[in-house]
Order: structure tokens, then sequence, then C-alpha cells
């Protein structure tokens, strides 16, 4: 009898790529490689209502409620001739909350805007690198230790940590 397998849902998550340097990009094309670069947006997705909800974020100098936000796309998405795709009330409620995961995006009662509107590297540098991603590194070190450990390596890396350390007169 085959036992059951408990699926493997990771605690936190983050996706990172590297893209071309932003020179020369129209705003939605800039926004589309920040949401791919941060992991909201796979590439070759079609399914891009995220970018257009960042960018409605951006825009807005006040605090917006999810029903705007959604009005806003689709009448952004109209005036760039994009399919309507994406634009139901709950997948723009999904792709908020996916920026506010991200420490992008803050919600006040049911109102959103920019966290604390402050620039998004500020955010990035400290919410995402210095927290978020620290403590997903120091995990991903207990688990490399963890193995080295099982496997025996562990004498190997004290010879290379020993040697790393030592200065050359």
């Amino acid at each position: 009898m085959a036992g059951i397998i408990a699926k493997d849902i990771p605690l936190a998550e983050l996706t990172l790529r590297k893209y071309e340097k932003p020179q020369g990009m129209q705003r939605r094309e800039l926004v589309r490689k920040l949401c791919l670069s941060l992991g909201l947006l796979q590439p070759g997705d079609s399914r891009d209502a995220v970018i257009d909800v960042l960018l409605v974020l951006l825009e807005s100098k006040d605090m917006i409620d999810s029903v705007k936000v959604r009005d806003l796309v689709i009448e952004r998405r109209k005036q760039q001739n994009l399919p309507l795709q994406g634009v139901a009330q709950s997948n723009i409620r999904r792709q908020v909350r996916r920026l506010r995961e991200l420490f992008l995006v803050q919600k006040i009662r049911n109102y959103y805007k920019i966290t604390e509107d402050a620039k998004l590297l500020t955010l990035f540098e400290e919410r995402i690198e210095r927290y978020y991603m620290a403590a997903l590194l120091e995990r991903v070190k207990e688990y490399l230790k963890a193995v080295d450990l099982e496997f025996g390596r562990e004498k190997a890396v004290g010879k290379e940590e020993k040697s790393s350390t030592t200065q050359v007169s």
C-alpha cells in the first residue's frame, strides 16, 4: 500500500530574474520587465493584468479600492487595444494581493496604494532584500549544511573554510 505523499509547500519563495538594462522603454514595457524581474509575471505569459494593476497603483495619487483599480485597468487596456483578459474583479484582487505579498502595495481598510508612498527601490531594499531574501538565504544555507553533514562533507567544508580564512604573507 502506497503511503500518502505530503505536498512540499514552501513557507516562502522568491523568484528574481535579470534582464537587460532599462533604457528607452515605454512605461508599460518598463513595468512589464519589473514584473518579470520580480517573478510576478512568467516569460511568455499572456495573462499580464498584474502589469496594468501595478501601473494604475503607481499612477494613482490617492488610495483606491479594487473596483476603481479594475475600472482603471479596463480603461488602460482599452486605450492600448489590449484584450480584456484578467480583468475580473477576483483576478484584480488576486494581483493586488500578490503585490502586497512582495511588500510593494499596502491595504488600509479596503483601499490600496504603493506602500508608504515610498520609492519601489527603497521598498525592495528594506523589505525584500534585507528581510525576506535574508531569511530565505539563511534557510537554504541550513539545508546546505544539513546535506553536507548527512553526506560526510563537513570535513571538506571545514578545510575550505580554514584555507579561505588563512592569509597569505
